[in-house]
């Protein structure tokens, strides 16, 4: 089976998100993607995160009860920081059986050798699944050099491009301006009655 991964703050889970997740399911025929919420990004250290119970729950509200979405806990019940090929390795030996699937943006994928242990992450991926993003600028090239056979795992993923970003959305929310349509219905139901984002 394969197995999707999509790792992320989701601070909060938004529209593209869940676009991206649906279009990389039905697109790679993936079984189920593996939401991975991030409790401690290395990238993120000493900038401010929503805790970690509220990001939880705003997920559970983003992914309601569609069957292909699952919620994994393996960044949530470990210290951080949490690295992707760790993130990769632990899920690897829970389904020894399946094929996984790393799900990201095109901009990620540009700063792939910025990452913790780059070449160890495209080795133990099955395959990394993109969605483009205007102006990504991917060197495919430069990555093939630096970690041959990259592009035979690649597999780029054709959906609507949104410009939406959870920091925008946080802005958006501080400065008291409409976000009710850029994230799913409980997701803005459950940030009004806690009051998050507001400043």
């Amino acid at each position: 089976m394969a197995l999707g991964i999509f790792g992320g703050t989701f601070d909060p889970p938004h529209l593209g998100h869940l676009i991206l997740a649906a279009e990389a399911q039905a697109q790679l025929e993936l079984v189920r993607v593996l939401w991975v919420l991030t409790a401690g990004p290395p990238h993120k250290q000493g900038l401010p995160i929503t805790p970690i119970n509220h990001r939880l729950d705003l997920l559970v509200a983003a992914v309601g009860d569609n069957p292909c979405f699952e919620i994994s806990r393996v960044d949530i019940d470990r210290p951080s920081p949490h690295y992707a090929v760790d993130t990769v390795r632990l899920l690897a030996k829970a389904h020894p059986e399946d094929e996984l699937v790393y799900l990201m943006g095109g901009d990620s994928l540009r700063d792939l050798p910025s990452w913790h242990q780059p070449e160890q992450f495209v080795e133990v991926c099955s395959k990394i699944a993109v969605m483009r993003r205007p102006g990504d600028r991917i060197n495919l090239r430069g990555l093939e050099r630096r970690y041959p056979h990259i592009s035979e795992k690649l597999r780029f993923i054709d959906a609507p491009l949104l410009n939406i970003s959870s920091s925008e959305i946080r802005l958006r929310i501080s400065e008291g301006r409409p976000f009710h349509y850029y994230i799913p219905p409980a997701v803005y139901e459950l940030i009004r009655a806690r009051n998050l984002y507001h400043r």
